[in-house]
């Protein structure tokens, strides 16, 4: 059976506990501090652990928390998150390669998908990275998704110059006027001269 902690802090009381749980935005926090005062006051450790909606051990483990650190202690620390696979250099690596770009002759692309990444990633850094771990990296690095036609590398600017002389010519469109003088003569009200007479 574990040892019993006591509560060393001697900053606050029972009561100043109390009204630091009432002003506590912190739900859990809160309840945290609830059961040290009721610790405070007497009650047994099984029995302010009840009253919290937490196990004894867990309780314990709170009190150590606010005898190292405080009030302060007792709300729920940020998880960082998973550590990046890597190294800040290697990411501004791939950061520069997505910047200029997949050469066809080399990479066999003619722009960078998030696989493709992933294999250059894995070739380069022997680094294994899943799609979605390449895009959580290019978000972090500042790349946005952008979805835009890949231009075929033997594409003629001139011929495209060409090709666009020989369309139609475009006219513009009516005024709106025009369209609501034809919203007049279509649909709208028959001339009482047309309408036939019920008899």
């Amino acid at each position: 059976m574990p040892k019993a902690v006591t509560i060393i802090r001697a900053d606050l009381t029972a009561t100043g506990l109390r009204q630091a749980a009432a002003g506590n935005n912190d739900a859990n926090a809160a309840r945290r501090m609830l059961g040290l005062a009721l610790v405070l006051e007497g009650y047994a450790r099984g029995e302010a652990a009840r009253l919290c909606g937490m196990d004894r051990q867990t309780l314990r483990d709170w009190v150590i928390r606010y005898n190292a650190e405080g009030v302060a202690g007792l709300s729920d620390r940020a998880s960082p998150g998973p550590k990046p696979r890597l190294t800040p250099e290697q990411e501004a690596a791939v950061a520069e390669l997505v910047r200029k770009g997949p050469d066809l002759a080399k990479d066999g692309v003619v722009r960078w998908r998030r696989v493709d990444l992933a294999h250059v990633i894995k070739t380069r850094f022997n680094v294994t990275l899943a799609e979605r771990s390449v895009g959580a990296m290019l978000r972090r690095l500042g790349f946005r998704r952008l979805s835009v036609r890949p231009r075929h590398p033997q594409q003629d600017p001139a011929a495209q110059e060409t090709h666009k002389k020989t369309l139609p010519i475009w006219s513009k469109p009516r005024s709106p006027s025009m369209r609501a003088n034809n919203r007049l003569n279509f649909g709208g009200r028959t001339k009482p001269g047309l309408v036939s007479r019920a008899h």
